[in-house]
């Protein structure tokens, strides 16, 4: 009797967690949803349809702190990119959003900047991502090299070159105060296969992750640049499936 009642309770917990989750997700349109992940920092997920990889997400994140918010990469193209915009300044009126930054130079990180600069959003990146970027393409405004440290609200944000893996120029974002580590295309989800290596360093691909590792190992949140969000585990994923091209 005593295991039935705490098996009762495990599975009305796990229901109610489960509404509480599903209730965090805000449908834009089929291609656009919103995922609150903390009181402020939210997922966005926009859908694309590319051969050979069919229909995929693509993850950013969007941090608000005391009136100011700063979104890590954006949408893949314009369009997605005025939805995303239209929905913050509709449900966040007056908060200022005072930064984008592109994690890499492909067009799942900043095909939308253009909708961004349009809104007076200043956008930053590794300047070897600008260096990547063909002239026909819009590019950050603003470059860093190493490290940069961004003043969002009264809270640090700190976006971190450390190595090369799936591209060149690619870095990562962490949020000290909610302990969120936005990886993008660099950190793989749980189960998912390597994706595009067109621009990667296979060979060093491990060794970056584990320098990220080390240098945020207060993480909690770990964010890839597609597919489901986790811990520290997304790290030792990714860390695993490229050791054996590892030098």
């Amino acid at each position: 009797m005593k295991n039935n009642f705490f098996l009762l309770a495990f599975i009305l917990v796990s229901v109610v967690s489960t509404a509480q989750d599903t209730a965090k997700a805000i449908r834009i349109t089929d291609d656009l949803e919103i995922i609150q992940l903390s009181k402020n920092a939210y997922l966005h997920v926009s859908w694309v349809t590319r051969a050979p990889y069919g229909r995929f997400s693509d993850n950013g994140l969007i941090y608000i702190n005391n009136g100011e918010a700063a979104i890590m990469d954006t949408p893949i193209n314009d369009t997605l990119g005025n939805l995303l915009l239209d929905w913050f300044e509709k449900t966040f009126p007056g908060v200022k959003i005072k930064a984008v930054i592109a994690t890499h130079f492909h067009d799942d990180c900043l095909g939308a900047l253009r909708s961004f600069h349009q809104r007076g959003i200043t956008s930053y990146a590794n300047y070897m991502t600008n260096e990547l970027l063909p002239d026909s393409v819009v590019k950050p405004q603003k470059t860093f090299q190493s490290m940069q440290v961004l003043r969002v609200g009264k809270e640090n944000i700190i976006n971190h070159y450390l190595g090369e893996a799936h591209s060149k120029d690619n870095i990562v974002t962490y949020i000290p105060s909610e302990k969120i580590l936005f990886g993008g295309c660099m950190i793989k989800e749980i189960d998912a296969g390597p994706g595009y290596l067109g621009a990667a360093n296979v060979k060093q691909w491990s060794a970056t992750v584990r320098k990220v590792k080390a240098a945020y190992p207060q993480a909690k949140i770990v964010i890839p640049g597609h597919g489901n969000h986790g811990g520290a585990a997304l790290l030792d994923y990714t860390v695993k499936m490229f050791e054996k091209d590892a030098n």
